[in-house]
């Protein structure tokens, strides 16, 4: 058993991810999907009260947030590139499942890679599928034809980023481990691809490749981090700026600075510590994991998670 499964299988009580937790990715993406999905059903309910037709809403308010194929029609409305991704439009074929998703895939890798690339890999998911959507809806012969009501939206591409990162991520990790040993990752990830593949069959050939393509950047994104290459920081870095533009007077914490000792032992071999092992220390490690990852903590906090799965405290 690795040090990632004893911090899987700790049984004491620990702080989850709840919607009262601050800066928590998981929580922002699923709040910013149902905001947009609320607000598009406002606007659809008024318009057919007013409008009298759904098809009005579709022309005159859907091609503001849906991403388009067209070119010339993306130039106007560039945003679209990101809400194209938080868009749905049907609360049961789309918004559901696709949430559900969203916060399964997306809790297992908030848990094993942090709290601050969870939102990057949604976002390269999102944006990998609409590159490859635009390119295959103007260069596939049967898609071109179409090109001008061609749209893409929903987080189907994001989730499959998601579900290839966690996946990649803990291959060995088990959903509803009191049956039989539990399911592994894997085998939600492959039903969840069935599915989802199903879905756009029928939709045509650039909405399939749009989801492989967020399958591929999921994929890229774990292998660029274990070489060493984090595709979060620059986004993550970029998004401090900005939100400083708007406290200019906040002050930057400062870094702690480290101590050094130098002492001569002689014979005698170092003081080895050994931490005491208590709720408020474990908390303390449970909220750096949720945060960076359980691969930045230290070996003497890793310790510690394995003295308690060990000692039962």
């Amino acid at each position: 058993m690795g040090e990632a499964d004893r911090y899987m299988d700790y049984k004491q009580p620990r702080k989850r991810f709840t919607l009262g937790d601050d800066n928590n990715a998981l929580v922002a993406l699923v709040t910013i999907n149902i905001i947009i999905f609320i607000l598009l059903l406002v606007i659809e309910v008024i318009y057919g009260n007013f409008q009298g037709s759904k098809t009005a809403f579709a022309q005159d308010v859907l091609p503001w947030f849906q991403m388009p194929a067209s070119l010339s029609a993306l130039v106007s409305r560039p945003w679209t590139l990101l809400t194209g991704m938080f868009t749905h439009v049907y609360v049961w074929s789309e918004m559901v499942p696709n949430m559900l998703w969203l916060w399964t895939f997306g809790f297992i890798f908030q848990q094993l890679s942090g709290n601050r690339r969870l939102m990057p890999v949604y976002i390269y998911g999102g944006l990998a599928g609409a590159f490859i959507f635009i390119l295959a809806s103007n260069l596939l012969p049967a898609s071109r034809p179409f090109i001008g009501n061609a749209w893409l939206w929903g987080a189907g591409s994001s989730n499959m980023a998601l579900a290839i990162a966690a996946t990649m991520l803990a291959p060995d990790h088990r959903f509803f481990r009191n049956l039989g040993g539990g399911i592994p990752i894997w085998v939600i990830t492959l039903v969840f691809v069935i599915i989802d593949f199903a879905g756009v069959a029928n939709m045509g050939a650039a909405y399939s490749l749009a989801h492989i393509a967020g399958a591929g950047a999921g994929f890229l994104f774990v292998y660029f981090i274990r070489k060493g290459h984090d595709g979060s920081v620059w986004m993550n870095n970029f998004y401090n700026w900005f939100m400083n533009l708007f406290s200019p007077g906040k002050k930057q914490q400062r870094k702690g600075v480290k101590e050094k000792v130098f002492y001569n032992t002689g014979e005698r071999k170092p003081y080895k510590k050994t931490s005491n092992v208590t709720q408020q220390r474990i908390d303390e490690i449970l909220d750096k994991i949720n945060q960076k990852g359980y691969h930045f903590l230290t070996d003497e906090e890793k310790n510690i998670l394995k003295r308690a799965a060990e000692e039962d405290l």
